[in-house]
């Protein structure tokens, strides 16, 4: 294993005029595989609430609740700390006949289906079959398109929702990590790739003191499939490192978003998050 880090998700909401009672799940959990081994993780909800934790399908940590009292604010803080390893840059570099393969897409259907919200638009997907047709091997492919869509898409922060579809971003030229994830699952799921979405955090300094706290963000990439599954960050054009945390996978945002519920009451709410990473080792 390599760094060691901790991580303090804040997020929540606040009821402008209170609300009767909610519930919610939250995605906020580290989960320990290769890459990646979870040493101590917590999770507090205020106001104190009930809850129930399961593996969802695609096997997340999630934390089920309810809070069955008024209340005007919500908010859930995860503690975790976790020792990151080096992750695979480079899967098997399986052919083009072997990734189309017929029992390979049996074997993936739910992470090819192109679903409206990443759809790619006209110029993506002419580009995606064009880049099929003149790449030697899906991974060539794969890492031609992402480059394109961070040359095409500004990261930029606060330029988009969680409802916006992949097609506005492309034409707005802008949007935040997500935006990005989805335009590259669309590209390469149309093409006959299976990828999936990874939900995470990221250390946003190149070069963090151990022990300074740093204002971190939530964050995703996407991994697809060359044999075994491969990470690739469209946001920065560059596989994940020592400081990406992962929360866990999913077929795009909406299967793995941090914290998401239902409340009764006519308030509005509006949501808030911070995110603070620490280097220990």
């Amino acid at each position: 294993m390599g760094r060691q880090l901790r991580i303090v998700h804040h997020t929540g909401y606040r009821y402008q005029a209170g609300v009767a009672a909610s519930r919610n799940e939250a995605r906020m959990t580290p989960r320990t595989n290769r890459e990646q081994l979870v040493l101590a993780t917590n999770l507090e909800i205020l106001p104190t609430a009930w809850t129930y934790s399961y593996r969802d399908y695609w096997g997340a940590q999630v934390t089920a609740f309810e809070i069955s009292a008024p209340h005007d604010r919500l908010q859930v803080v995860a503690t975790s700390t976790v020792e990151v390893g080096e992750r695979p840059s480079a899967g098997l570099g399986i052919s083009w006949e072997e990734v189309l393969a017929v029992d390979l897409a049996d074997q993936h259907v739910e992470l090819l289906q192109v679903a409206r919200h990443i759809e790619p638009p006209p110029e993506l997907l002419s580009l995606a079959l064009q880049t099929r047709r003149d790449t030697a091997s899906p991974s060539e492919a794969v890492h031609q398109l992402v480059t394109a869509i961070r040359e095409r898409v500004d990261y930029v922060p606060g330029s988009t929702e969680v409802q916006t579809r992949a097609s506005e971003v492309w034409e707005a030229r802008a949007g935040v990590c997500q935006d990005l994830v989805h335009l590259g699952l669309g590209a390469l799921r149309s093409i006959g790739i299976p990828a999936r979405y990874v939900s995470g955090y990221v250390m946003p300094a190149e070069d963090p003191q151990p022990g300074q706290p740093q204002t971190g963000e939530s964050h995703a990439w996407l991994q697809y499939w060359d044999g075994t599954w491969v990470g690739l960050d469209p946001t920065n054009d560059t596989p994940p490192g020592e400081f990406h945390v992962e929360i866990g996978t999913g077929r795009d945002y909406f299967d793995i978003p941090p914290l998401k519920g239902v409340y009764s009451g006519p308030s509005e709410s509006d949501m808030f998050v911070e995110v603070e990473i620490t280097v220990l080792a």
